[in-house]
């Protein structure tokens, strides 16, 4: 039976922000209940031993998050969980305590999109005291986008705020910057890191210049499962563009080894994009030939 690293589970495509990078989706509004994420992680663990709750979203919106987490214990299932970070305050301590939690990515550019009405200290402040805590017990990762250029002069005027504040906190020199630079991003801490990106398009149907060749670790190393059971190939498939099948109707082996399924993969094999949405897709050219990522 086919593995994967991971498998992506939107428990939720509702956000409470509105940031200007993140495509609007323009499915159905959905919350997930406890009964359909039994089924999907029942569902996925037979073909991974990671999920990430991420895919559109902000997971924390989900009253049931917890029970969530406690049903991936009792798969054997460890949860990365990515999230904006305004309700960690309120979460951290349920977060805490859930052993089957194995990380949790704050998307630090989410302050710099959005009228938050709390200055960006009062923003970080929360993550940082949840970060701290998490030491030994969880993986944190501070995400920022829009970088360009060399790493040490790259940083926009808001990454640079927020990386500042970052390094006072921790009381770090600024050459870890440069020094403490790894495959995982930026060590600041134990189990601690700081990751830089460039800002990419999210890919859309019908829209960007179309590729004929290219590669993606969609269908490879994991698959997106969104809020109503419907399968996608690819953590980037906001919209359901490329149904594979649903969980509710239909068991995951089966979807997987649908003809849909086996041509994207097959055509990934052979460096062919079979889908429009891949052949338009800005962050496939970030891999070369042989499935890398070019950094």
């Amino acid at each position: 039976m086919k593995r994967f690293k991971r498998i992506y589970i939107e428990t939720t495509n509702i956000c409470n922000l509105d940031c200007s990078f993140c495509i609007k989706t323009e499915r159905e509004k959905l919350m997930m209940d406890e009964m359909e994420f039994r089924h999907i992680a029942e569902e996925a663990s037979g073909f991974t031993d990671h999920v990430c709750f991420h895919l559109m979203g902000e997971p924390l919106l989900n009253g049931s998050i917890v029970r969530f987490l406690a049903i991936c214990l009792e798969l054997g299932l460890k949860v990365n969980l990515a999230t904006n970070g305004t309700l960690i305050g309120t979460m951290g301590e349920s977060l805490l305590s859930a052993p089957a939690l194995r990380k949790v990515s704050f998307s630090l550019h989410s302050y710099e999109a959005n009228e938050m009405g709390i200055t960006l200290e009062e923003y970080l402040k929360d993550i940082m005291d949840f970060a701290e805590k998490a030491k030994g017990l969880i993986i944190i990762e501070l995400r920022l986008w829009n970088l360009s250029g060399e790493l040490a002069e790259g940083l926009n005027t808001e990454n640079d705020k927020v990386v500042s504040y970052i390094l006072e906190r921790l009381g770090l020199p600024r050459n870890i910057l440069t020094e403490g630079k790894g495959k995982n991003g930026i060590r600041l801490k134990e189990g601690l890191y700081l990751g830089f990106q460039e800002r990419f398009v999210w890919p859309e149907k019908g829209t960007g210049n179309i590729e004929e060749q290219g590669f993606c670790q969609g269908m490879r190393d994991h698959i997106g499962i969104l809020a109503d059971g419907t399968v996608v190939p690819c953590c980037l498939d906001s919209q359901g563009s490329i149904p594979l099948g649903n969980v509710f109707e239909a068991h995951l082996e089966e979807i997987l080894a649908g003809d849909r399924a086996a041509a994207i993969y097959e055509g990934f094999n052979g460096r062919r994009l079979v889908e429009d949405l891949c052949k338009g897709c800005t962050y496939i050219r970030r891999f070369d030939r042989k499935g890398r990522m070019i950094l």
